[in-house]
């Protein structure tokens, strides 16, 4: 068995992999964004998003598919339901503290104000679909399965949607290619190379600091659903957050909340499927304390981007939420 110190070591480097992944990834996924003319909020609600969101929803495919017991295919659902979870409380509090760490405020435009009404726009669309992926895992019939075709189908509207937005990535002076660093408009090819080899990067950090937490939560005695919602998420949304952190150290917090918002999409939409494919989906207690917890959160999100401003001191409270899930979850026991 592999002793502890390695397992932490493993554990810090592949963080700092993916950190260091993940600045690559924004450079290239930017300038992809440039050359396919697509707006900043779609290149970090799609392009980025999307990329992003791989390691989880495959740690949720892998588990639900090819899952040899059912406490396996549980940690699939856990998964599904953490990220989430991690998204709309860490990955949304890292913003607010970075910001405070870098003592930069969000403007107080009209542009920044129509930036939030459209994230609203999102966190509403979010908490139905989430809503109704909770209410199915509180029922078993025969066709549930089938349900999964229209989680699909809702991220499809939602793809969509963001890919026809206004084309105002231009309006951003981008860094130079590091794949291409003396070229001032690099082809698109070399954009894209960079883009899926730091994407690739990603993905392997990301699943060895999964397995990881896979040896370390049974040595800390954790159940393996509580494994998948506490802490699998923290490793497989690290792209998300380390996205935000250095988009918000450029000053890009468009591309940073847009990021997180399209990533909740996914997360609320694609693992939910494989989840409704391959498993009963049905829900227990801790799952649902979490469900419960994330819903908390995304109201509150909802709320503060209709209003139109929100202070980094708000976005670095979200944290508080995930906190009290911990809290929840020791005073019922359910570890």
């Amino acid at each position: 068995m592999t002793s502890l110190p390695v397992v932490t070591a493993l554990l810090l480097g592949s963080a700092v992999v993916i950190y260091l992944a993940c600045e690559v990834f924004v450079n290239g996924v930017e300038w992809v964004g440039r050359r396919l003319a697509v707006g900043e909020q779609a290149t970090g609600s799609i392009l980025a998003a999307f990329g992003t969101a791989l390691p989880e929803s495959v740690v949720t495919f892998v588990a639900v598919v090819f899952g040899a017991s059912a406490a396996q295919k549980q940690i699939g659902v856990g998964a599904a339901l953490g990220g989430p979870l991690v998204l709309s409380t860490i990955a949304y509090a890292t913003v607010g503290v970075v910001l405070i760490c870098c003592r930069a405020r969000l403007p107080k435009t009209e542009a920044c104000r129509g930036d939030f009404l459209a994230l609203s726009r999102d966190q509403g669309w979010f908490l139905l679909i989430f809503a109704a992926k909770i209410a199915l895992g509180l029922v078993a019939f025969a066709v549930k399965p089938w349900l999964g075709f229209l989680f699909l189908a809702a991220y499809g509207a939602y793809f969509w949607k963001e890919m026809r937005g206004p084309s105002d990535i231009e309006a951003e002076e981008l860094e130079p290619l590091k794949l291409m660093p003396r070229r001032p408009e690099p082809p698109t090819w070399a954009a894209v190379v960079q883009t899926l080899a730091a994407l690739a990067v990603i993905f392997a950090a990301s699943e060895l600091f999964v397995k990881q937490l896979g040896i370390l939560g049974p040595a800390l005695g954790m159940k393996p659903q509580l494994l998948a919602l506490l802490l699998s998420p923290i490793a497989t949304e690290l792209p998300e957050t380390l996205n935000a952190i250095i988009w918000v150290r450029q000053g890009k917090y468009r591309l940073a909340l847009a990021n997180i918002s399209g990533a909740m999409m996914i997360q609320a939409t694609v693992p939910t499927a494989f989840g409704l494919f391959f498993t009963p989906w049905i829900l227990d207690p801790a799952l649902l304390v979490g469900a419960g917890v994330t819903a908390l959160a995304i109201v509150a999100m909802f709320v503060a981007f209709r209003r139109g401003f929100i202070s980094r001191a708000f976005l670095a409270s979200m944290a508080g939420f995930y906190g009290l899930f911990a809290v929840l979850v020791i005073a019922l026991k359910l570890f």
